[in-house]
């Protein structure tokens, strides 16, 4: 079994409820559990009580930083029909509320109404012509880099002490273990790699909320990612990912608001 789903596996307790552990191995920068990490509980989760088999869309609510160890599920079944059903989950480190998800499930493999793409794939070389993004540097708090593999033509300005000036970046990414994606793990890797504002020359930034839309089934191998911020006011910005897959398709699209440290 691979990492992730060792490290994201939840236990029904009844009721709705599922025990879980979160681990020291996806963190971001502090030492805490990465966004992306936490939001797989809860689609795990909601996996488990909802009729249809992949998240559509998601929309995440962060309240307050995870805490490595033992963490609750719950959830609850708002609405099923015929094409989509729709549930909540809420993470909770003891008694305190750390994430709260609502999600609408579907079945892509189903999905047969019309499609228009006016968008492409970022043009990168192949992956094993690319580089770590990183450049080499490593910090020992940001577990989340050892598990996530990310490969750009060159290592991002921000990484080489050198940020470009221009918030936005296009790399390959996978999981290290090569374990190949699948729709519930897609709306935790649109938030594994690092933010775009830090070719602004900040230092880090923390998600307010995450609303993730998976488009399809991605195809074994590398996706592409491109990651954008556009607009940065009194210290909010937006992100917004895309990820395509080895074929060309799309399978995911986020937005996320986060907020820059205080001063």
């Amino acid at each position: 079994m691979h990492e992730w789903d060792l490290d994201t596996r939840v236990d029904p307790t009844g009721d709705g409820r599922f025990a879980a552990h979160l681990t020291d191995r996806w963190s971001g920068p502090g030492g805490r559990p990465n966004g992306g990490y936490l939001v797989a509980f809860c689609l795990r989760a909601l996996g488990e009580v909802l009729p249809h088999p992949d998240p559509l869309v998601v929309s995440a609510h962060y309240l307050r930083p995870g805490v490595v160890g033992p963490v609750r599920v719950d959830t609850e079944v708002v609405r099923t029909g015929r094409r989509l059903s729709t549930g909540e989950a809420r993470l909770s480190c003891g008694d305190r509320e750390v994430l709260r998800v609502v999600a609408s499930y579907a079945d892509l493999g189903a999905a047969t109404g019309r499609t228009l793409v006016l968008g492409e794939a970022p043009d990168l070389p192949p992956p094993d012509e690319c580089v770590d993004v990183h450049g080499g540097l490593s910090r020992s708090d940001i577990t989340v880099a050892d598990r996530v593999d990310l490969r750009a033509p060159k290592p991002h300005g921000w990484a080489q002490g050198r940020p470009t000036g221009t918030p936005h970046t296009e790399f390959w990414i996978r999981f290290a273990d090569g374990r190949p994606a699948d729709t519930a793990s897609l709306a935790s890797l649109v938030d594994s790699a690092a933010p775009a504002v830090l070719e602004l020359g900040e230092t880090d930034s923390t998600t307010v909320e995450l609303t993730v839309h998976v488009r399809a089934r991605p195809a074994p191998g590398w996706l592409a990612a491109r990651v954008t911020t556009r607009y940065l006011v009194g210290g909010h910005h937006e992100e917004d990912v895309e990820l395509w897959d080895a074929t060309g398709q799309l399978v995911a699209q986020s937005r996320q608001l986060a907020l820059l440290p205080a001063g």
